[in-house]
């Protein structure tokens, strides 16, 4: 996000109370990507270094921050760093997580990276967050539409979206650091809903980085949630992408993948039921 702030212009109050936790800050570096957060940054300490994110307490990203604070206890290590501390003082909310090293993961068609990022959706897969509080991305869906112009297709998503298998439904290439295997970040949008939304996500990223919409699908059918997964599903999930994105995020690459791909499954898939 534009105008993060820095370390040094954090209140000195936040400040003290995040060297509480971690010892003196010799360091820090400001994260590069992503626009959720206030503040974003490496912190280097003597017993070395933390990621850490935040913001306003009350401001409109706070909600997003507490998300992944409450889904964090769910996630095994090797997928996703691990929450040490939460901060909140003088109006801030602050989360310290572990401190994970790698590159961005490369979607693009023959990427090495590809498995690796396989094996991290597999594991979310199964994921069952019982005690975490409700959060259905089917009803997130239907309000969101609510809100669209009529698309017939569209509207047939919500109700081939429930489950309680846990879904992150940001699997952009910035979310996932790949350092020998692939550890998935940033999990504000977390629901729960059906097996295949994670790696129907996926196809659009795989699109918006040079692959043909029907090869996207076949890596995507590695997954059995997308396999078996009605074909009218996954026609009113691109179809909801397109008119949701089309809004928000006009004009971008995911998008334009969103389109591309709904366009191919309405020419390739279903007829309207």
């Amino acid at each position: 996000m534009s105008g993060r702030l820095e370390w040094q212009e954090l209140p000195a109050g936040v400040r003290e109370a995040v060297q509480d936790r971690v010892g003196p800050v010799t360091a820090a570096e400001s994260a590069s990507a992503g626009r959720n957060s206030a503040f974003a940054a490496s912190l280097t300490t003597a017993a070395g270094s933390v990621f850490c994110k935040g913001g306003r307490a009350d401001g409109p990203q706070a909600v997003m921050h507490r998300n992944e604070a409450v889904v964090n206890p769910f996630l095994p290590k090797e997928l996703a760093p691990h929450l040490l501390w939460q901060v909140e003082r003088d109006g801030w909310l602050l989360l310290g997580f572990e401190h994970v090293p790698g590159r961005h993961a490369d979607l693009s068609p023959g990427s090495p990276d590809l498995p690796l990022v396989a094996g991290a959706i597999e594991q979310i897969s199964t994921i069952v967050p019982q005690r975490a509080p409700r959060r259905l991305i089917a009803e997130h869906w239907e309000a969101a539409l609510a809100n669209e112009p009529a698309d017939e297709w569209a509207a047939l998503a919500p109700r081939h979206m429930r489950g309680a298998t846990l879904v992150h439904s940001d699997l952009n290439p910035l979310n996932v650091l790949v350092a020998g295997t692939a550890r998935v970040v940033d999990w504000a949008w977390w629901r729960t809903g059906a097996s295949w939304i994670d790696p129907a996500f996926t196809v659009v990223r795989l699109v918006a980085e040079g692959h043909d919409p029907a090869r996207a699908e076949e890596w995507a059918k590695q997954f059995g949630g997308f396999r078996e997964a009605p074909a009218e599903a996954l026609t009113a999930f691109a179809a909801s992408l397109m008119s949701l994105w089309g809004r928000k995020f006009a004009g971008t690459p995911a998008t334009e993948a969103a389109r591309t791909w709904a366009e191919h499954r309405k020419a390739n898939g279903p007829r309207l039921p």
